[in-house]
């Protein structure tokens, strides 16, 4: 039995010292003598040794670099197919965001306008009786007795006939100058107390003071407020109508916060309302409000559009959509990136069925694009679907970047 071991472990010795010489092979340069002595080395032999020796650094030096190399998954072509893998080339596109909003019609506040007195009085005679009537520029909405004005006027006429009394004798001659000047001045009073210069040649025709008089409507629109009514004593400065002309309305739109770096003035919008079908309207930033809603995070931008025939009526809403120019940049779909909440990755298709996991820096989003400003080039291909699946594959296999 012993004999047999012996032989066994000498066969084992023996195939393990066959097997290192066909893996590495033995050359005579590194193969002592018989006598343990080296042989000569001759100079020839000792530049190739050299060169063996550089080649052989070389091939040291290239192993790290291959270790180097980025961590990559491989899916087969088949297991691709089944897990669903599509892939898109990193490119340079124009990017155009669309930014949608919800809006709200409100009055043109530079086309309201307030009526009100400059005398006390009392209201005789109400021409416009109710809330939301239109009304034109000029039309009378109601006549006012005012006893201070009824002596504004006798005064008036007390002048007008003391200067033509007096033109022809020797004192008129003395104030010919200045009589001239005091009616004028009788004739301004009236005319700071709202009394129109109609009114007032009427007045010196007639040679009599008018008992009420008229309050005209400044602008063209509709009554919003009314205040008066008849038979109350109204006092100076004292509001009686609101009006306003909504030939143009405002649409007032919130813009989110992370909106706000696409939007600017003079920015082309378009409008449209549901509740009028086929309905768009074109129209421009006029304004910016400079508040920031602290509750809903949205800033107010407000847009001007026509209002013919009168369709849009205030506190309707509408639609906003307003698009961005951005340029061209470099995009991925938004699929094809993977946010773990600590980074962003994309899986990189190296070729070869392999995949490279790639940490990228993402910038705008929109349109179902996302801009990439660090960590792909143009040209390149990427995951732009299943990529979980891939990620799991990865994390399976021990890719971890």
């Amino acid at each position: 039995m012993k004999k047999v071991r012996i032989i066994l472990v000498s066969a084992a010795v023996l195939a393990a010292a066959v097997f290192l010489v066909l893996k590495y092979g033995v050359t005579k340069k590194n193969v002592p003598a018989g006598n343990g002595s080296r042989q000569p080395v001759h100079a020839e032999q000792a530049g190739s040794g050299n060169a063996d020796n550089a080649t052989e650094a070389a091939s040291v030096t290239q192993r790290p670099e291959e270790q180097a190399e980025a961590p990559s998954v491989e899916i087969p072509v088949e297991k691709r197919r089944i897990m669903g893998v599509r892939t898109v080339t990193v490119a340079v596109k124009p990017m155009l965001k669309v930014i949608r909003s919800v809006g709200r019609i409100d009055y043109d506040e530079r086309r309201l306008a307030t009526v009100n007195t400059k005398l006390e009085g009392w209201i005789e005679q109400l021409h416009v009786d109710y809330t939301g009537r239109y009304v034109k520029k000029g039309e009378i909405l109601a006549e006012i007795y005012s006893p201070e004005l009824m002596a504004t006027q006798q005064e008036y006429l007390n002048v007008i006939k003391w200067s033509s009394t007096n033109a022809s004798g020797e004192l008129g001659k003395m104030l010919s100058k200045d009589a001239e000047a005091i009616v004028e001045a009788a004739r301004q009073r009236l005319r700071l107390k709202d009394i129109t210069d109609e009114q007032i040649k009427n007045i010196e025709m007639t040679g009599k003071p008018i008992r009420t008089f008229s309050v005209y409507s400044p602008v063209s629109g509709y009554v919003v407020q009314k205040n008066a009514i008849r038979g109350m004593r109204v006092m100076p400065g004292e509001k009686l109508f609101d009006l306003a002309d909504l030939s143009s309305v405002w649409v007032i739109a919130d813009i989110f916060e992370y909106d706000l770096p696409f939007v600017r003035v003079g920015q082309n919008a378009v409008i449209s309302l549901g509740n009028i079908p086929g309905s768009r309207f074109n129209s421009r930033i006029d304004y910016i409000y400079p508040s920031l809603s602290g509750d809903t995070r949205t800033v107010k931008a407000r847009f001007s559009i026509p209002n013919p025939g009168g369709r849009l009526k205030p506190q309707m809403f509408a639609d906003v959509e307003i698009k961005s120019d951005l340029g061209k940049r470099l995009v991925v779909p938004d699929d094809a990136v993977l946010d773990t909440g600590m980074r962003k990755v994309v899986y990189v298709d190296k070729g070869d069925d392999n995949f490279e996991p790639r940490d990228v820096t993402v910038g705008i989003k929109a349109d179902g694009m996302s801009e990439i400003t660090a960590g792909l080039k143009a040209g390149e291909k990427v995951s732009s679907a299943a990529n979980f699946l891939i990620d799991s594959e990865a994390k399976l296999k021990g890719v971890v970047k």
